[in-house]
């Protein structure tokens, strides 16, 4: 009943993924390879992170 209420934490993932990558576009034209790789190793962990939740909905 109260689970229409409840966020999706993948939704919210996907997102933060996605403002990292841009986060990281921006650092690299910006000519900023150090907060680059860094914000790319970031969005890594969140898209490991969505992976882990994608594979454990689908078990």
């Amino acid at each position: 009943m109260l689970s229409i209420f409840k966020r999706d934490p993948l939704k919210k993932l996907k997102k933060a993924y996605e403002i990292k990558l841009e986060q990281a576009m921006h650092a690299q034209r910006k000519g900023d390879i150090k907060s680059y790789s860094m914000i790319t190793a970031e969005a890594e962990l969140i898209a490991d992170e969505i992976q882990a939740l994608e594979n454990t909905s689908n078990t």
